[in-house]
């Protein structure tokens, strides 16, 4: 689903492996995409078709092509926005007057708040299944700031909130009643919005009429998220947490981003935080600049943010990339590898499994005959130090593989792998075989280090269908 997601994944099933490091593990990834045609506004197509090369819709994911919004006018992209801006506004008040005037009894309070929704204020979207992880109420961590922000006369903002939780979960029905409740304030009428009935035709209006798509997850729980990359297509800029495929989708000067690194294991401080860093960023370089509008009533910076958002990140998050990536890494290798094991009536699998048999038999009985190392005490950097190991194979005719490994320890205290080196075969007599490793230290630090022997066979599809690991 995410670069993110498969290293959780790899972490997840690093046990299956006994003798291999997560990061070493063969379980792969694939980030989600979004199908480019379902969720493009038709005014962004129909742009994208004027300036783009004709081959662009069979060749989504190739990011020259999407280069060329570079050199589209400036104030045909601020119409664009602004006409889906002003579609939005009208569905929000054609969809909404008559439930809203139905719920809240009061309609001088609804006809208030339908003229307080502004197509020319700064529109945060804020969208999606209320998961408590994805942390909805996290805008609300200080209200006063919050109050200051979004009544600023000179620089309108209004937050848009929808979404379902699931039936069964009381959490997150419990932030859509809290986020209601606020948007129910004097102080923050028509400028914090809840829409009920979140459905694909308001999630289409959405993704396309906000200016800014806002993500806040808990990290790293984002398996991916799709929502904003849908908003992508549709020159919305994305504010998020580095989680999800935010995390491998960011681009300096294309959106802004909270990093992917806890301060806090404490979720409470973490959320205070992370509040006050989306205030900041609000106060100090979005609503600044999405303000600092030329002559022609638009801003400059914040077309140039557009562009490079289209141009760099856009094109990596199409459906057709997705494909491109499944039939690369996976589909096509599957195929390639099943023809070869079924050709001549399965003989390469029958090949392989007789040879895995017989080191399965024999595993056991290898021997160290001997080894030896140069190094006295310390490894010291720059100076290379050789490591020889003299083994038995009983008779397995190269089957074993030797490698030395060294570990660093991350800021979780986990043990990474730092660096793998594979031993030479230097020499051969019989079942006696030399193998040498010389080894030159590159960093300072603290390590740990060892000797892995392995099976080792090029018909394998890789290391860990044969998953036999002993350290020397």
């Amino acid at each position: 689903m995410s670069k993110l997601h498969g290293w959780v994944s790899q972490k997840m099933f690093a046990p299956i492996w006994g003798g291999y490091y997560p990061e070493e593990n063969h379980v792969g990834y694939v980030t989600n995409g979004v199908h480019f045609p379902s969720w493009a506004a038709t005014e962004w197509r129909q742009l994208y078709a004027r300036h783009f090369d004709k081959k662009f819709m069979s060749d989504q994911s190739n990011e020259s092509i999407w280069h060329a919004i570079y050199n589209v006018d400036d104030e045909e992209i601020w119409n664009t926005r602004m006409a889906l801006k002003k579609k939005l506004v009208d569905y929000i008040r054609d969809k909404f007057r008559e439930t809203w005037l139905k719920n809240q009894g009061d309609p001088s309070r609804v006809v208030s708040l339908l003229q307080k929704i502004n197509p020319n204020a700064l529109m945060i979207g804020f969208c999606r299944r209320f998961a408590t992880y994805k942390r909805a109420h996290l805008l609300f961590t200080d209200l006063d700031r919050l109050s200051k922000i979004v009544n600023n006369p000179d620089c309108p903002v209004q937050f848009i909130f929808s979404g379902k939780a699931h039936p069964a979960d009381g959490a997150g029905q419990g932030l859509i009643k809290r986020i209601f409740e606020i948007s129910q304030r004097p102080e923050f009428l028509g400028k914090i919005i809840f829409l009920e009935d979140y459905d694909f035709r308001l999630a289409r209006r959405l993704v396309s009429g906000v200016d800014i798509w806002m993500n806040t997850p808990t990290r790293p729980l984002e398996a991916s998220g799709t929502s904003g990359e849908k908003a992508e297509m549709n020159g919305v800029v994305n504010l998020s947490v580095l989680d999800g495929w935010w995390l491998e989708g960011y681009r300096e000067g294309a959106g802004w981003a909270l990093t992917e690194k806890r301060t806090y294991q404490n979720q409470g401080y973490q959320d205070q935080l992370d509040a006050a860093t989306i205030y900041g960023l609000l106060e100090n370089e979005i609503i600044p600049l999405y303000y600092n509008k030329n002559e022609k009533g638009y801003s400059e910076g914040w077309i140039k943010v557009i562009k490079n958002s289209i141009a760099t990140i856009a094109p990596h998050y199409t459906m057709k990339r997705q494909l491109d990536d499944y039939y690369s890494k996976f589909y096509c290798r599957l195929a390639e590898r099943s023809e070869k094991l079924h050709a001549n009536d399965c003989q390469l699998a029958k090949e392989i499994a007789i040879w895995k048999e017989t080191v399965a038999e024999r595993w056991d009985a290898i021997k160290v005959v001997s080894k030896e190392s140069t190094l006295e005490e310390a490894a010291e950097t720059g100076v290379e130090f050789e490591v020889k190991f003299v083994i038995d194979e009983v008779g397995l005719d190269d089957a074993i593989g030797l490698e030395f490994v060294t570990l660093t320890t991350d800021e979780k205290g986990e043990d990474r792998i730092a660096k793998v080196i594979p031993f030479k075969m230097v020499n051969r007599e019989g079942n006696i075989y030399t193998f040498v490793c010389n080894i030159t230290p590159d960093k300072a630090g603290t390590f740990k280090a060892g000797v892995r022997m392995y099976p080792k066979n090029d018909k394998l599809p890789h290391r860990q269908d044969f998953c036999y690991v002993r350290w020397l």
